[in-house]
């Protein structure tokens, strides 16, 4: 699953049965969760040789935690305005992937993206 909040981005797998890698890209992404949900046991794993080079390895209850903190936390009317504000977020793709997801899916009247799949 991925997850674009204005704590973070993160991709969250389960890896064996019970075990789930919360990861991201950037360490202050998962720091932000370990800070506010709180996580106080938490180790936060580098694993910079793999796509996520940060991560957290944690149970489905930390998990259910970390979905809690971030539905509780939607605060703001439009995520786009809301990352603009977020100092530690501002770099992100954000407004890169909302416009290939309108230029795909269709938004703002404009009918979605069909590729030819004729062969």
């Amino acid at each position: 699953m991925w997850l674009m909040t204005k704590h973070g981005f993160y991709s969250i797998v389960e890896r064996r049965h019970g075990e789930f890698h919360v990861r991201s890209r950037e360490r202050r992404d998962i720091e932000n969760l370990v800070e506010r949900v709180p996580l106080p046991d938490a180790k936060i794993f580098d694993t910079p040789e793999a796509d996520y080079a940060v991560r957290l390895v944690v149970d489905r209850d930390t998990v259910r935690k970390i979905m809690v903190l971030l539905a509780e936390t939607i605060d703001y009317s439009n995520f786009k305005g809301q990352i603009a504000r977020t100092p530690d977020q501002r770099h992100k793709p954000y407004p890169a992937i909302h416009d290939l997801l309108v230029e795909i899916l269709g938004g703002y009247g404009r009918k979605p993206f069909r590729r030819n799949t004729a062969n």
